[in-house]
């Protein structure tokens, strides 16, 4: 399809993720109150869509409690400025399995598997605008660790996110998983002009080379919206490269914790430096209203806790 550079670009800004760098940078936050701070300071800084993992608030461990999604959705919503929520609905789907000659039974200590009710419970409670749908199943880097994400379970979450009015953000880590979101909204589980995130350069994904980049984005739909991101320190690149393809940014402590080699960043720093390159571009920041009516999206208050 025809490339046309993205000359009005919102920024999403992915607070923490669940990786393993909360001991590599005291900037990575970890309690809800440290995670909504961080994500107020990012939307202060021109971020106007914030992706929210959850951390254990002790050790900085990935989490799915419900409770702390709850406050961290709370602190935002009550905060004097306005962003757009983004929840991961990412975990839940993991399998780290044995030895190659016994991978039976699963390791426990790396295994989180839940069905898609429990994988979306912190979704129907605090209804945020988007909600993250990994749209495939992946090796990661590690040596016997699975990222499982069915054709059933897609459906079923993607359906009940449709279901609650929250508007599906498609994590695209390979040019299938493209391929099966298209399918999704063929076939009217998920709705059309979809939002997509093109996750590039994440082991053993997309390799963050712009052929592939180019191929992932032709095969993005022209009537659906897409940001790209890639990590470390490729995350600035991949911020002009998208807006030059067409699409939207991308960045934040999840994918990279450096402004610079040597020199620590938080997320503030990081949206700031990707407004920066975006408007010396020649392009325009917009804003959460602005992006709630570009992508139909609703604001609501979270209901009240089961």
């Amino acid at each position: 399809m025809p490339i046309t550079m993205n000359r009005d670009v919102f920024i999403t800004c992915a607070v923490t993720g669940s990786g393993s760098t909360q001991d590599r940078s005291p900037h990575v936050p970890r309690s809800p109150e440290q995670i909504a701070e961080s994500a107020i300071d990012a939307a202060k800084a021109g971020a106007a869509i914030v992706h929210c993992h959850v951390r254990d608030p002790e050790t900085g461990a990935p989490a799915r409690l419900r409770e702390l999604y709850r406050e961290v959705t709370d602190r935002i919503r009550e905060a004097d400025t306005d962003v757009v929520l983004n929840l991961t609905a990412g975990m839940g789907g993991d399998i780290t399995f044995g030895p190659t000659d016994a991978p039976f039974p699963v390791n426990e200590a790396g295994t989180d598997m839940v069905g898609a009710t429990e994988r979306m419970a912190h979704i129907a409670e605090c209804l945020p605008e988007i909600a993250t749908l990994d749209c495939g199943s992946m090796n990661f880097a590690e040596a016997d660790y699975v990222m499982v994400n069915t054709p059933g379970m897609l459906r079923a979450m993607g359906g009940m996110m449709t279901e609650l009015g929250v508007k599906p953000e498609i994590e695209a880590f390979d040019t299938g998983h493209l391929w099966f979101a298209k399918e999704l909204v063929k076939e009217g589980t998920l709705k059309e002009q979809a939002l997509v995130q093109l996750c590039m350069g994440v082991p053993w994904g997309a390799p963050n080379d712009l052929n592939t980049l180019m191929a992932m984005v032709n095969n993005v739909p022209q009537d659906w919206h897409w940001s790209a991101f890639s990590l470390g320190r490729d995350q600035m690149p991949y911020a002009a490269a998208a807006i030059l393809a067409g699409g939207n940014v991308r960045v934040g402590l999840e994918d990279n914790l450096y402004l610079k080699k040597g020199v620590l960043a938080t997320n503030a720093h990081l949206v700031e430096r990707a407004g920066t390159i975006a408007e010396n571009m020649g392009c325009r920041i917009i804003g959460p209203e602005e992006v709630r009516e570009k992508l139909g999206l609703v604001k609501r208050a979270p209901r009240s806790a089961c």
